[in-house]
């Protein structure tokens, strides 16, 4: 009978994580708006868009880095843009359960690149990872009126 509890309390700690949401501060609605508009970057400068809009894990917020910075915590049907170095390498990192998970990706000048950040289920729910999108993908995600822009500048660890 033990047993049965245990996993009964289990299965309802799990359904509580895996459903409500997070919430995150928000940029103000003109800054989300112009994102949007997808501008092409600056002279010698990438433009980066990360985004999450997870099936899972709503209820979780989770840390963002772009080589090794704050950029901020994100929840579901969020995202961020910012203007980073053309031509370079750039590492963009995840909290994760147990470490962080990195992508690195050589950014062109005069592009814009589209960064998915997923969760995914793992041993006490709350895995995160990082993968690149196509543009197409990128931009219709993003275009969603329920897509946020988040405010930088905050996390947790």
């Amino acid at each position: 009978m033990k047993t049965k509890n245990l996993f009964l309390s289990a299965v309802v700690l799990t359904a509580l994580l895996l459903s409500g949401c997070a919430s995150v501060p928000l940029a103000p609605e003109p800054e989300s708006i112009a994102a949007k508009a997808f501008p092409a970057p600056e002279q010698n400068k990438a433009g980066l868009y990360i985004y999450r809009d997870s099936f899972v894990g709503k209820a979780l917020k989770k840390d963002l880095y772009v080589d090794g910075k704050c950029i901020g915590e994100t929840a579901d049907r969020t995202f961020f843009y910012m203007q980073v170095t053309g031509d370079q390498t750039h590492k963009v990192s995840t909290e994760s359960e147990f470490s962080a998970n990195d992508l690195s990706l050589f950014m062109k000048a005069g592009k814009n690149y589209f960064i998915r950040q997923y969760i995914k289920m793992g041993a006490f729910v709350g895995g995160a990872g990082v993968s690149e999108s196509t543009e197409t993908e990128g931009t219709r995600v993003v275009s969603k009126p329920e897509v946020r822009m988040a405010k930088q500048g905050h996390c947790d660890n």
